[in-house]
């Protein structure tokens, strides 16, 4: 079993290097492994024959698809669909190889634990249109970040690997990146609490559209793949 893990995807913009990656490993990966997206996925996206085609060409990869969201989701579509439960955690099945890891929850995949955490802040929303191409929703609501302190807690703020779409506080600052609204500095002071208190291997997010490394520990992904094996 592997997991190859990726970032932000943007419907058809930005998914030729899955399709290159598979390619290139033709053969190699089968439905039990796994591709993680980072966010910003656009399986219930704003256009709806991008959202068709993204969802076709990761309905044909070889591997099971996972994903958290990020803020460039038609949140309102995906909050509808009915929420299940899988390895441990609540999802959102898009169809059975494509799953919505939802936020605050901790999946325990044939015995390496994931925390997950989507959502971020849109930049660019002064240019897009409230309940169209942006939601409230992106940005998480109280409930949320206490369901996932409430998890982390129940495993003794032990996984293996986390998962987000924007960094800590302390990481985005690194990669030289300020605190655009208050909504986003509330999400990166949250999850620079969880960085601080959690014992964890590697941590993956997407947003930045930069591929980097910070402290040996946390990865920004946009066009890598990391394998997991």
């Amino acid at each position: 079993m592997a997991f190859i893990i990726t970032g932000d995807t943007h419907g058809t913009l930005d998914i030729d290097k899955v399709i290159r990656f598979f390619g290139e490993h033709e053969g190699e990966y089968k439905e039990d492994d796994y591709l993680i997206i980072c966010g910003d996925v656009g399986v219930c996206g704003f256009s709806p024959d991008i959202e068709k085609e993204t969802r076709r060409i990761l309905g044909d990869l070889p591997v099971t698809v996972l994903f958290i969201d990020g803020n460039h989701e038609h949140h309102e579509r995906l909050n509808d669909l009915s929420v299940d439960e899988w390895m441990g955690g609540k999802v959102h099945f898009i169809d059975s190889k494509i799953i919505h890891l939802m936020r605050g929850q901790i999946y325990n995949i044939d015995g390496v634990r994931f925390f997950t955490f989507g959502g971020a802040y849109s930049v660019d929303r002064y240019v897009r249109t409230e309940g169209v191409d942006w939601f409230p929703e992106e940005i998480p609501t109280r409930e949320e970040y206490e369901e996932g302190l409430d998890n982390l807690e129940a495993c003794g703020y032990k996984v293996d690997y986390i998962i987000t779409h924007t960094a800590p506080r302390e990481v985005a600052a690194a990669l030289g990146y300020g605190e655009e609204s208050i909504d986003e500095v509330a999400l990166r002071r949250y999850l620079q609490q969880i960085a601080d208190e959690a014992d964890y291997k590697k941590w993956f997010f997407g947003h930045f559209h930069e591929d980097e490394v910070i402290e040996e520990v946390f990865v920004a992904l946009y066009d890598d793949m990391v394998i997991i094996d």
